[in-house]
């Protein structure tokens, strides 16, 4: 956009106005995207974050014999490393990326605008968002996702992910919103012009509705957050348990979550770790069932796929593992 050479005043203006517009029209809606979720929890000591080897260190720091993750990243477009105990058979001292440093989620953008990915959902955990250190970094990461985004014409949206949440912290949570708002005008797309809308508003996710692993909160504190977001203007996605349909093994067995999905625009069935390349068959008619409670309740199905999973160095050996076959699961 600026490369235009300042030749006519009137031909650059209208050159940003339809940019504008065409990034407006692209995310009037989430069918036909390809999302993908967006952590950006990965800091350095060095990267100004003040938050250490976080999501990188295990038990005793980040060092050898001591890590949280499983794969190594390729770092080799990345514009900014930082440095780590660990040495690659040669010797060489190895790198990772930072997630608070700009050049790292504008690269990410970068990516996803070559390999065919729409957007991102900007995940904002509760326990993060309670804490002003981790509230800060992730207003700081989600700054740069939001110049990255308008930079390469992708979709951004607003997650919040409520693991750690306690009754009470929805209120802090519509709080954090208007916030956001304030800083960003989603609802005027003057600042995002790619933020993702659907059915006419803007689209906020609240994941974590309905699973029955003993969570501190309940369905009384996620309608209050619902009901908080629609009355503000917003339309609402739940991400929910796999068998939320049938109240199945991981759901809590309440007609409550089938009216908070009513309630709601669009819901996303949990499918991480559930299946592998073998188990995947008897998953597709429970798919088809949960599109047809979808359409005869008018809600939006959203299908949710993974590449592989594995955190075994964060949980322990045997905790879980699913093998990304060279990319061939998805």
């Amino acid at each position: 956009m600026m490369r235009v050479s300042l030749i006519v005043l009137n031909y650059i203006l209208l050159f940003v106005w339809v940019a504008n517009a065409t990034a407006q029209t692209r995310y009037d809606s989430y069918k036909s995207l390809v999302m993908a979720g967006y952590q950006g929890w990965f800091d350095t000591p060095d990267d100004g974050s003040n938050r250490g080897w976080r999501h990188y260190s295990g038990k005793n720091g980040f060092r050898p014999g001591s890590a949280s993750v499983d794969f190594w990243p390729d770092v080799s477009e990345y514009p900014q490393l930082y440095r780590t105990e660990f040495k690659h058979q040669d010797g060489r001292p190895a790198y990772v990326f930072s997630s608070h440093d700009f050049s790292t989620v504008d690269t990410h953008f970068k990516w996803m605008k070559e390999y065919g990915i729409d957007g991102v959902f900007m995940q904002r955990f509760v326990g993060e968002v309670k804490n002003p250190n981790g509230k800060r970094h992730f207003n700081h990461v989600l700054n740069s996702a939001t110049q990255s985004a308008t930079k390469y014409d992708r979709a951004i949206c607003i997650m919040y992910d409520l693991s750690g949440m306690r009754p009470g912290d929805e209120t802090l949570l519509l709080t954090d919103i208007d916030e956001l708002e304030g800083e960003y005008r989603m609802k005027e797309r003057k600042i995002v012009p790619s933020y993702l809308y659907h059915n006419g508003k803007p689209l906020v996710v609240v994941w974590g509705v309905g699973f029955n692993s003993g969570r501190s909160y309940g369905f009384d504190e996620v309608e209050k957050l619902i009901d908080g977001l629609k009355d503000r203007g917003y339309s609402v996605m739940l991400g929910v348990p796999t068998y939320w349909r049938e109240f199945g093994s991981d759901t809590k067995k309440d007609e409550t979550l089938h009216r908070l999905i009513k309630k709601s625009d669009l819901v996303m069935p949990w499918f991480v770790g559930r299946y592998n390349e073998k188990s995947y068959d008897k998953f597709k008619s429970l798919i088809k069932k949960d599109m047809e409670w979808c359409s005869e309740n008018k809600v939006d199905y959203v299908p949710l796929c993974f590449p592989g999973f594995s955190w075994e160095n964060l949980k322990g050996r045997g905790t879980s593992y699913i093998d990304r076959n060279s990319g061939s699961l998805s």
